[in-house]
């Protein structure tokens, strides 16, 4: 679409706009005014439309689409689907957020190729928490400076999520260690109290790094001392859940079966709790019913790789078969009972009673609760 189409001061302030190269372009649709992100400094103008401000809005994106890509047909509609998997090309990057096109930079949050300097480019032009959340998957930008401003923000809108899914994940990308300071981290720690939503995003973002603290359970020294030299990864692994930090995420795993609000709070649990015992099931996860599972953490303990530990310390029978039923959990244990109901609150945890008592029993097994 040529510029002349557009209103004379428009098309004027557009060319001048684009001649100076902008790093990102955005359009509020409510208020009609184009902004633009030079190097040093931003700009905007209100646009002036000759025609409905629908029509007029696809003309100017023609114009930015024509200058970025070299093609006024705009953000192509058929290459959504694959931008959204992160497939489209790096180089593209740097002209899709030239289009004035919530979708072009949705493209790009979603890149591969995604830098921190790109990353910082698209929050400006589009400020959403999914593109916030979207970034933090990416190493590079929760390493880099926009990071932090992404984990910021996404902690402070909080309080205006509604869905559990999003709360989960919003404190699971910005609450890895080294994105904001510790006073931060525990504060929204102090909250996850009462929000049993942030608890599991905590569980599933740092394990092993939760900002609180808890001893390690009492007989850990001694079980040290009689199990050093024996390499078997169950071994490790029992060792770290007996630990300070692990007794901590475990507490916190208990926490949250007690009383979960949702699928999405009980299946993020088990996830991590299988993660955490990845080690044992390098398969992943098995699928297995909580009946199922037990009966394969009997065959583990009786296996042979297990049998010189035991003879120094038998009373870790019971531990080794909580580790090995927690490294199976997943929504195999949840499917029997809830039958594909998607119940919530108090109705899901009547169906999930006898589950969540099971997984409930395997982890304080570990911290020492059962006698």
């Amino acid at each position: 679409m040529p510029v002349s189409e557009l209103s004379p001061e428009d098309a004027l302030r557009l060319n001048v706009l684009l001649a100076n190269q902008p790093q990102a372009i955005r359009i509020n649709e409510s208020s009609m005014t184009l902004f633009g992100l030079l190097r040093e400094s931003e700009t905007k103008f209100k646009l002036n439309p000759n025609c409905p401000d629908e029509k007029y809005l696809k003309q100017v994106r023609s114009v930015l689409s024509e200058h970025a890509l070299g093609n006024p047909a705009g953000y192509p509609l058929y290459l959504q689907r694959w931008t959204r998997m992160g497939k489209m090309r790096d180089e593209s990057l740097n002209a899709l957020l030239k289009l004035g096109d919530p979708e072009a930079v949705f493209a790009v949050v979603c890149a591969e190729g995604l830098t921190d300097e790109l990353a910082r480019r698209a929050w400006w032009a589009s400020e959403e928490p999914e593109n916030a959340r979207r970034m933090l998957q990416t190493r590079a930008v929760a390493e880099g400076n926009t990071g932090k401003m992404l984990a910021r923000f996404l902690v402070e809108y909080l309080p205006f999520e509604t869905e559990t899914e999003t709360m989960i994940e919003s404190v699971r990308v910005a609450m890895r260690p080294g994105l904001l300071p510790e006073s931060e981290r525990a504060a929204l720690w102090k909250k996850s109290a009462r929000k049993t939503s942030y608890l599991a995003g905590f569980i599933a973002a740092a394990p092993d790094n939760l900002p609180d603290r808890m001893p390690q359970r009492s007989d850990l020294p001694a079980i040290r001392d009689l199990l050093s030299g024996h390499t078997v990864p169950a071994v490790g692994v029992l060792l770290k859940s007996l630990s300070e930090s692990g007794q901590l995420f475990l507490d916190a795993c208990l926490r949250i079966i007690h009383k979960p609000p949702s699928q999405d709070v009980i299946t993020t649990t088990l996830e991590a709790l299988r993660d955490y015992y990845a080690v044992l099931r390098p398969a992943g996860d098995p699928d297995l019913t909580l009946e199922q599972l037990h009966d394969g953490a009997s065959a583990f303990v009786n296996s042979a790789p297990l049998q010189p530990v035991l003879a120094k310390m038998p009373s870790l029978r019971r531990d080794f078969q909580a580790i090995h039923v927690l490294s199976g959990l997943g929504f195999g244990v949840l499917r029997p009972e809830l039958k594909g109901s998607s119940a919530m609150g108090g109705l899901m945890r009547r169906k999930l009673e006898p589950v969540l008592r099971g997984i409930s029993d395997q982890i304080n097994v570990l911290l020492g609760r059962v006698t």
